[in-house]
């Protein structure tokens, strides 16, 4: 078995000194005050809930994820026009917020409360239908395309060695051309793009989706399929699978051309990060797991989330 190159001796562990750098000029520029705000996650955005103000802030964190920022920030205003469950723009700071060659946004923080039960796939089932059944909006959203967003982090990677970024370039390739004859059985629609319970957020008034990166136009099944591999590589102690496909009424895993979306949302879950690999170093050690274990082909592997 070949093993990457990449180890955590090889990172430089800048990731969380760099987003609080970012973090401290964007609340300069906005007047917020970044004293004691808490990183609530850094994979491909570093995200902060600030202490003082009701506000979460959220940072690019790669050119690839930069260059979605536009689109996020129309997305969340349709979204909002609409009345869907979804989180909100702060549109009194500036939406985005351009520092040096990344990009700041910030969000009304959800407060939820100490009886909130916490989001299930019956929440996610019923806010995916809401978003299935609205109307397209008023700006162009881009055409679902995970294999070229693969691709593209695959090409900008400089932390593999050349055999496993050339393996992942003819994975891509056998996936393209197996996507070409996929049947789907349901009407294709403005799509979530990324619809796991992990992007739902419990609130006061219910669960409310969040991480609008992915929105896009594409096939509904897309926007099943991760629950469903869910279900197969993670060790959930709730069958959210079971719950969505209850709410939603549709199985994606009675489905034939699941395998194929199946194999995409594996290989996107292994490269997700590659943009962001370097410079947050805690995620190495699962991202090694995913890879090598979806590189021999074990599909019984257990993966876990990253922190």
């Amino acid at each position: 078995m070949t093993k990457s190159v990449i180890g955590r001796g090889s990172l430089a562990d800048t990731g969380a000194s760099w987003a609080d750098t970012v973090l401290r000029a964007s609340c300069a520029a906005t007047g917020l005050d970044p004293a004691g705000a808490r990183l609530i996650k850094f994979t491909n955005n570093a995200v902060y809930a600030l202490k003082s103000d009701p506000i979460v802030v959220r940072i690019a964190g790669s050119i690839a994820v930069r260059n979605l920022v536009p689109k996020i920030v129309a997305t969340a205003r349709w979204l909002t026009s609409n009345d869907m469950p979804t989180v909100e723009l702060a549109e009194e700071y500036p939406q985005p917020l351009q520092l040096d060659e990344t990009a700041v946004t910030f969000w009304r923080r959800i407060d939820g409360c100490v009886q909130q039960t916490q989001p299930d796939g019956r929440d996610l089932g019923r806010i995916l239908r809401r978003f299935h059944n609205l109307a397209a909006p008023d700006f162009e959203l881009p055409q679902w395309n995970t294999l070229s967003s693969v691709r593209r982090r695959i090409q900008d990677e400089d932390v593999l060695a050349d055999n496993d970024h050339e393996f992942l370039v003819a994975v891509c390739d056998e996936l393209e051309q197996e996507l070409a004859d996929v049947d789907y059985m349901l009407p294709p629609g403005s799509i979530h793009g990324d619809a796991f319970v992990g992007n739902l957020i419990g609130g006061p008034d219910g669960a409310v989706l969040c991480d609008l990166d992915s929105v896009a136009t594409g096939p509904r099944e897309w926007d099943l399929t991760p629950i469903a591999v869910g279900r197969l590589r993670f060790d959930y102690s709730t069958d959210y699978h079971e719950q969505l496909a209850s709410e939603y009424g549709v199985d994606v895993l009675e489905w034939p051309g699941f395998s194929v979306l199946r194999r995409i949302r594996e290989l996107q879950l292994v490269t997700s990060v590659l943009p962001t690999l370097r410079s947050n170093p805690a995620l190495f050690e699962q991202w090694n797991h995913r890879f090598q274990s979806f590189r021999r082909g074990d599909r019984a592997a257990v993966w876990t989330t990253y922190q």
